[in-house]
């Protein structure tokens, strides 16, 4: 078998379900971790951290989770709400006056994090590498005006929530975010946890082997749409992952780098009512709004029906449909990753990889893992 780590009897299905999906190369490496009532029941992980197939992927084995990232930055901004320091019902300008700019007075810190603010990526022209500059990126991002009516749909903000969301943290707490979630996040709860990754951390970072194309072709499309606008605007390259400069940078709906064991922990504070081992980061009430549902139907930059509370999705059956109709709020990562929260369960899921799948939301590999698990509790 394929497959390192612990797993509890009632999830033996599930280490085999991965071990076949690795035996198989569906999966080059991969990670999975389940935490029920603060109790890690699932930690596994198994294949290699390279395409060659040279690096076994280890206990302590991270890698760079994509948009499973925003849900970092939601909790640090959630964090912030508990303290009283953001108000999510306030504009954006309260924290950061110069993004009033342009029309955007009015647009809230909620619907920033709900993906309705209009502002889902960069007017061009904008390439990748300027995202790795925060003064230039987040002014520029303060200078433009919206692309829809803030409020009225979502348009999922692929690349630059982490800049929106990150700013307010900056402004508030006097932090860059990556400072914030490795001193109020990361080190509370004792996680293996970065946005970004340290120079001391490179050996142990899982190669990102890049998906198939998506499944439309942005060319024929209109260059004044949302979804051309977001994704063009940079352009997304998954390569760019591998590259030292990517993981220096402070981006917040991107380049977290860490592992599913992690995530698990850091995401079980939402299940488990805000407190993990006598670290408390939300109270109940804060954890509450998350399931505010903030916009449902068409998203106009995926095309497919979404679902959002405030910082994480909730459940869409017609378009992730292994995510229950319960109470569960939820992300991934491009390529599949995903962490899932369900808190009358109090129960956590993180599943991260290196091979990417098709698609942006979820994969087929994610169904698989999620749909033991639950099988495993029933």
């Amino acid at each position: 078998m394929a497959v390192h780590g612990h797993v509890d009897e009632r999830f033996s299905a599930l280490s085999e379900v991965l071990d076949a999906q690795l035996e198989s190369g569906e999966e080059l490496g991969a990670a999975i971790s389940v935490n029920l009532g603060g109790q890690t029941l699932v930690d596994v992980w198994g294949g290699y951290a390279d395409a060659a197939r040279t690096i076994p992927w280890g206990e302590d084995t991270i890698v760079n989770v994509w948009s499973t990232t925003k849900e970092i930055t939601a909790l640090a901004i959630l964090m912030l709400v508990e303290q009283g320091l953001v108000d999510l019902d306030a504009p954006v300008a309260t924290y950061w006056p110069e993004f009033a700019q342009h029309g955007k007075h009015d647009i809230l810190v909620k619907q920033v994090m709900s993906h309705t603010s209009g502002v889902s990526g960069w007017d061009q022209p904008f390439v990748a590498e300027d995202m790795y500059d925060w003064e230039k990126s987040t002014s520029r991002l303060a200078a433009q005006a919206p692309w829809w009516e803030p409020g009225t749909a979502s348009g999922y903000h692929a690349q630059n929530q982490g800049h929106l969301l990150g700013e307010i943290v900056r402004r508030v707490s006097g932090l860059p975010l990556k400072q914030f979630v490795a001193e109020r996040i990361a080190a509370p709860l004792g996680v293996d946890l970065q946005i970004g990754a340290k120079a001391e951390d490179d050996d142990r970072v899982a190669e990102i082997i890049p998906p198939p194309p998506l499944g439309f072709d942005l060319a024929t499309m209109d260059p004044t749409s949302p979804t051309v606008r977001t994704l063009t605007g940079p352009v997304s390259d998954a390569a760019l992952a591998n590259t030292i400069p990517w993981r220096r940078a402070d981006m917040g709906a991107l380049n977290g780098h860490t592992n599913a064991r992690a995530l698990a922990r850091t995401f079980s504070t939402i299940s488990l009512g805000g407190e993990v081992d006598g670290a408390r980061l939300l109270s109940p009430a804060t954890i509450e709004r998350i399931f505010e549902e903030q916009s449902h139907g068409p998203d106009l930059v995926l095309g497919v029906p979404l679902r959002f509370g405030i910082g994480f999705a909730l459940p869409e059956p017609t378009s992730i449909p292994y995510v229950p109709s319960e109470k569960v709020c939820f992300w991934g990562g491009w390529g599949g990753s995903m962490t899932l929260m369900f808190p009358d369960r109090g129960l956590t899921v993180s599943y991260v990889m290196n091979r990417m799948a098709p698609g942006i939301i979820g994969s087929d590999r994610a169904e698989l893992y999620l749909t033991s698990i639950l099988s495993a509790l029933d």
